[in-house]
């Protein structure tokens, strides 16, 4: 089986060629102003760090080297 044109869609109304459309004025752009760069700055972060970004580490004598707390005997 072979699909047929069907010509009959081209009789319906707004299928007939688009008509050539007509550019639009242009406006002028307005001049640009300067924009005020805002300087940057180096924010100072709450704990020190490596040269990762990752904190330093900082030995605590209440913690042993997992973390949890030391036991002291009273």
């Amino acid at each position: 089986m072979r699909d047929k044109k069907d010509n009959a869609t081209f009789d319906l109304p707004g299928f007939a060629p688009a008509a050539p459309l007509e550019p639009e004025a242009k406006r002028p752009t307005p001049p640009r102003g300067k924009r005020a760069s805002l300087k940057q700055e180096q924010l100072e972060l709450l704990e020190p760090t490596d040269t990762t970004g990752l904190p330093v580490w900082v030995r605590d004598e209440n913690l042993d080297l997992t973390g949890l707390p030391v036991w002291k005997r009273d």
